[in-house]
C-alpha cells in the first residue's frame, strides 16, 4: 500500500479504492480514478465501478445525442449530482498512464467519440476534496492506492473491480473482499 499523507506526490492518474473499513455510504467498495489531484487546490476524482444502468439517452430522453446517446451513465460521486459530466479515458502505452479529461462538452465528447483509443463515459455526480482534505483521509488509512491500469474501464468488470483490485493488497485484504457487504444476510 502506497502512503502519502502530506507528500508532495500528486495522486493524479491513481486510483483510490475504499479501505474495506470504511463505511461510508457515498464510497463504501468503491474505485476511484483520480484525474487531478493539488495539496493547494485539492483533487478531482470519478467513481469508476458503479454503472446507473443506463445511457445518456435514456437519461435525457428530450435531446438528440447521436452516437454519445450511447455512452454508459456511471454514478461518479456525491457532489454535483444534479449535473451531468463528461469524461474522456486514454491508455498512454508509452508511458503506461491512464489520463482522464473530465468536464467536457458536448462537441469535445462526441469528437473524442472518433477516437477509438479513447473511452468515454458520463457521469452523474464526482467526488471532490478540497485543500489537504484528501491527504487527511490517506492518512487515516481510508483509501487504497494504486496505480490505474487500461483494464480498469472495461465495463463488464465494475461488480467485481473493487473485490479484485482490494484482494491484491495481500491476504488480510482478500479475506475482507471476499466477506459479504452485508454480514447479517450470511
Amino acid at each position: 500500500m502506497r502512503e502519502f499523507a502530506s507528500s508532495s506526490i500528486s495522486l493524479a492518474g491513481s486510483l483510490l479504492i475504499a479501505h474495506p473499513g470504511l463505511l461510508d455510504p457515498n464510497f463504501r467498495r468503491s474505485v476511484l480514478f483520480i484525474s487531478t489531484n493539488d495539496v493547494q487546490e485539492g483533487s478531482f476524482g470519478l467513481i469508476i465501478n458503479r454503472p446507473a444502468g443506463r445511457s445518456v439517452s435514456e437519461l435525457l430522453p428530450d435531446r438528440e445525442f447521436g452516437a454519445l446517446g450511447r455512452v454508459p451513465v456511471f454514478l461518479g460521486g456525491p457532489v454535483g449530482t444534479d449535473q451531468l459530466v463528461f469524461a474522456s479515458f486514454h491508455w498512454h502505452a508509452e508511458t503506461e498512464r491512464l489520463e482522464c479529461k473530465p468536464h467536457l462538452i458536448i462537441d469535445e465528447a462526441e469528437q473524442m467519440l472518433q477516437n477509438e483509443s479513447v473511452i468515454v463515459r458520463a457521469y452523474v455526480g464526482y467526488a471532490g476534496w478540497s485543500k489537504g482534505q484528501l491527504e487527511g483521509e490517506l492518512a487515516q488509512r481510508t483509501w487504497l492506492v494504486r496505480a490505474a491500469g487500461r483494464e480498469v474501464l472495461d465495463v463488464e468488470r465494475c461488480p467485481t473491480l473493487w473485490r479484485e483490485i482490494t484482494s491484491t493488497f495481500g491476504p488480510w485484504f482478500q479475506l475482507l473482499a471476499e466477506a459479504p457487504d452485508n454480514t447479517k444476510q450470511n
